[in-house]
């Protein structure tokens, strides 16, 4: 059974709590977007833009852009193209593919001469890689599973279609990663832990190949479904965020698209944000963006942490914070 806290400004469900529904506060007028101490970047209609308050830059044209995610020293942006993983500068020039292998939401390493990503691993299922984000025509090797890495990488998968139909089907495959930033660990969808449940999100090490499960639906004794995917770490590694849905045993079980918080020292885990948010990314100890809904649209809210409070910020999705240099 999940407990999920209450954070002021926005209600939370507490599973077995019959009639509640996860709701949030409503968001601040979006005539002037909240000042960010540095970039944030995000996708609109298939393009990248990035913008600190009320002007934004578009750093793509042509759609089919996914997923960016800002290099440690905030010079680069990783993300994807049909599928498939590039780079770019910050200003959105230097465009260049890194592999053909189909991939998901990449993750830079501390030191941002690698990239973690995902595609089909040896296990047929999701695995992680690592490429060179510096080395031309790089081969990328695979880190999890870790009985996959002394095996032939499978051949290159088709890169998938878009997911179609409702929010919570639209995420459930999302493949994204996210590497700690001290660069031991990785955050992923499935591993060993899908041999007991029908979905989890796991902490992989990757000096020893162990991982570590941190949420998991069905199976296992656990009577309930759902998934937790694309995974987000505070900058001082401290917690951990993804986003979630539930559908438990009875309604009253139920969570909606949601944003979990995990405390990485404790294991405690808390919901932030309001009902619909996802893909969070931490701005510093205070505050974060996700992925939000706003006048009927997908909009990048600011988040305050302590409180709950939620502000719109500019419309799009999958929001990452350049890193203040």
């Amino acid at each position: 059974m999940s407990v999920v806290s209450r954070v002021s400004g926005s209600v939370l469900v507490a599973a077995g709590v019959a009639g509640v529904a996860l709701v949030g506060p409503t968001p601040a007028s979006a005539a002037t977007a909240p000042s960010m101490a540095s970039l944030v970047a995000y996708v609109r209609s298939g393009d990248v833009y990035v913008s600190k308050g009320a002007t934004e830059t578009r750093l793509t044209t042509g759609g089919g852009w996914s997923r960016p995610r800002w290099s440690p020293d905030g010079r680069s942006i990783a993300l994807l193209k049909g599928g498939q993983l590039w780079t770019m500068k910050a200003d959105g020039s230097a465009k260049r593919r890194l592999t053909t292998r189909a991939a998901a939401g990449p993750s830079w390493s501390a030191d941002g001469k690698s990239i973690a990503f995902a595609s089909l691993s040896c296990s047929g299922g999701p695995g992680v890689y690592t490429i060179s984000a510096t080395t031309v025509g790089a081969s990328p090797a695979v880190v999890f599973p870790a009985y996959c890495r002394d095996e032939e990488l499978p051949a290159e998968p088709a890169a998938r279609a878009a997911e179609s139909g409702s929010l919570s089907e639209r995420l459930r495959a999302d493949d994204a990663v996210a590497w700690s930033p001290d660069g031991t660990k990785v955050a992923f969808r499935g591993g060993d832990c899908e041999s007991i449940y029908d979905a989890c999100l796991t902490v992989g090490t990757l000096a020893t190949g162990g991982e570590k499960t941190v949420d998991a639906y069905g199976g296992g004794s656990r009577q309930n479904s759902g998934f937790a995917v694309v995974p987000s770490w505070r900058r001082d590694g401290a917690k951990l965020a993804w986003t979630a849905y539930q559908k438990g045993e009875t309604a009253a079980d139920d969570l909606p698209v949601h944003v979990v918080e995990y405390d990485v020292a404790t294991g405690a885990k808390r919901t932030v944000g309001a009902s619909q948010d996802r893909e969070l990314a931490y701005a510093d100890t205070g505050r974060a963006v996700a992925t939000g809904t706003y006048k009927n649209g997908s909009w990048v809210m600011v988040v305050n942490l302590a409180t709950g409070a939620r502000t719109p910020f500019h419309q799009g999705s999958q929001p990452s914070v350049q890193p203040v240099r």
